[in-house]
């Protein structure tokens, strides 16, 4: 369940700056909500304000993390780190909608094998509904008109993605492999 909720808030991160925003303020009331009470937290938190920021260098892991996993996935059956990391300003629109075709066909396969995501909502987009006063904001995410208590009604924009399933592959590697999305590829001549 972690890792479906981790998925929606990396991609609502990534794609909606306001999801970014309310991530990003959550996150800050849940650090001061739990240091309220502790002293010993609330001076913690005024030294690390008045110290520099430490640089935090990446550590040996053990295993792999699954969000690894899962860039892995997309870029060897995808290659699509490959594309986001090479630049596409030389190339014209043409190019870069066949090389985007491959990429968007063979991620999709991918997402699909791994967590045959649905619509997180049964109706269809432009349907009007109503939704509960009491809603799971995991499932909608309101805007617009939004006053009172509720019950809402509005019309559907998006109807939302969840996942079905989740069938990560397990990693079996080395420490030192812990980091790598893709291994570097060496041809060997002859």
């Amino acid at each position: 369940m972690r890792i479906g909720l981790a998925f929606r808030a990396f991609f609502a991160v990534l794609l909606d700056r306001l999801a970014a925003d309310r991530i990003s303020a959550a996150l800050a009331r849940e650090t001061e909500i739990r240091g309220d009470g502790d002293r010993a937290a609330v001076s913690e938190r005024e030294e690390k304000k008045a110290a520099p920021p430490k640089v935090d260098r990446p550590q040996r892991r053990t295993s792999k993390s699954e969000a690894l996993i899962l860039l892995e996935v997309l870029q060897r059956e995808g290659r699509l780190i490959d594309f986001l990391k090479e630049s596409i300003s030389e190339y014209n629109d043409a190019q870069i909608g066949a090389a985007v075709r491959d990429i968007h066909r063979d991620c999709g396969a991918a997402l699909e094998r791994l967590f045959a995501i649905r619509p997180a909502v049964d109706q269809e987009e432009g349907q009007t509904v109503e939704v509960a006063g009491t809603y799971d904001s995991g499932v909608y995410r309101l805007f617009g008109n939004v006053v009172g208590s509720g019950p809402y009604r509005g019309v559907i924009r998006h109807h939302g993605w969840k996942a079905t399933e989740c069938n990560m592959p397990t990693w079996t590697g080395t420490a030192e492999a812990a980091q790598v999305i893709a291994p570097a590829e060496i041809e060997v001549a002859p």
